[in-house]
């Protein structure tokens, strides 16, 4: 019965994904973000979201963060609708869409040929900075997390390996042993650090304790290695500001805990630059 579901929904996104494709980027960006407005809500709970905004934003009223919700989803929506222009962005036709802020940088560690360790969220469009990273030819590993749907998993995957970084690695154990295989190759890593895990610890994130990867830590502690945060935010329709942050380099009595909650300090204020550009969906503290 699953399968049937999956199957379904994998025919609705390809017929969409046709139609977003002839649309051209900035109509089907525009109707995509229309049209998850209007059906997201029914697929993910209110109250959750609500809860979830509420932690980091005690203070706002309800039509605040009903704002915050409305725009959450209307940016969703533009992020499906772009999947199918990754290509374009990649190959340079978008290169006047995406401006890079700190790509010397980039350009350095390249240069330095030291591997680092690439943090950030699910921000908007996200799958944007793992393919800016690789085509500044910085050799890149990225976890990602696969969808339950295995047809549209099947698809994603590949645009991520063409396009975006080629190095895909699926979240978990297994996954973490080939992180640290491609570390020591030289290869950098890329990762979210604002999603819910399974195996971490427990660490405040809005002064709420969530359970937080502590994988980006653990590099530091055992590497020496650098820290670099970046942010992606949709400066208008089409158009987005990519921004590298300053590597961070960590002392050596620094603790996995302590780096952890700095990591989640520094997530806590990308998100606050533009709180209706983050995923508020997922229960992060669960």
């Amino acid at each position: 019965m699953k399968s049937i579901k999956y199957f379904i929904q994998f025919m609705i996104i390809s017929i969409l994904f046709l139609i977003f494709k002839i649309l051209g980027l900035r109509y089907a960006s525009y109707f995509s973000g229309k049209i998850i407005s209007f059906v997201g809500p029914f697929f993910r709970s209110k109250v959750l979201i609500k809860s979830n905004i509420l932690k980091a934003h005690p203070n706002l009223s309800r039509d605040q963060v009903k704002n915050i919700s409305k725009k959450m989803w209307n940016n969703y929506g533009r992020i499906l609708a772009e999947y199918i222009f990754i290509k374009d962005f990649r190959n340079s036709k978008l290169r006047n869409n995406l401006e890079v802020k700190g790509q010397e940088i980039l350009d350095m560690i390249k240069k330095e040929n030291e591997p680092v360790i690439f943090v950030s969220g699910h921000f908007n469009n996200f799958e944007l900075m793992a393919m800016q990273i690789e085509k500044s030819g910085i050799n890149l590993a990225a976890i990602y997390r696969p969808l339950n749907n295995k047809f549209l998993n099947f698809i994603m995957e590949k645009i991520r390996k063409q396009y975006i970084c080629k190095n895909q690695i699926k979240k978990g154990i297994s996954g973490t042993k080939e992180l640290l295989s491609f570390f020591k190759k030289k290869t950098s890593i890329a990762l979210m650090i604002d999603q819910r895990v399974s195996q971490g610890i427990k660490s405040n994130f809005f002064k709420h304790e969530a359970l937080t990867t502590t994988i980006p830590a653990q590099f530091v502690k055992k590497f020496k290695c650098k820290i670099v945060p970046i942010y992606i935010e949709r400066v208008k329709d089409i158009n987005f500001k990519l921004t590298i942050h300053e590597p961070i380099v960590y002392s050596d009595n620094e603790s996995i805990e302590s780096i952890t909650l700095n990591l989640n300090g520094i997530l806590e204020k990308l998100i606050l630059k533009n709180p209706d550009q983050w995923i508020w969906s997922h229960n992060r503290w669960k």
